[in-house]
């Protein structure tokens, strides 16, 4: 969900709370970006270290 600015000129108990606590959805959505791309490293197996086969 994408919001623009404009619809945040009419959130101003919002702004007030980003304000004083942070802005937690966007700390979130860091955070859920950034496990997104460890989960997607740790699942491609494309780049998984192969063994050396004993010969």
């Amino acid at each position: 969900m994408k919001t623009n600015s404009a619809e945040n000129d009419h959130l101003p108990v919002y702004e007030s709370l980003v304000r004083e606590r942070g802005d937690a959805v966007a700390e979130a959505r860091v955070v859920a970006e950034e496990t997104h791309h460890q989960v997607t490293q740790a699942l491609n197996w494309h780049d998984a270290v192969q063994p050396e086969s004993e010969s």
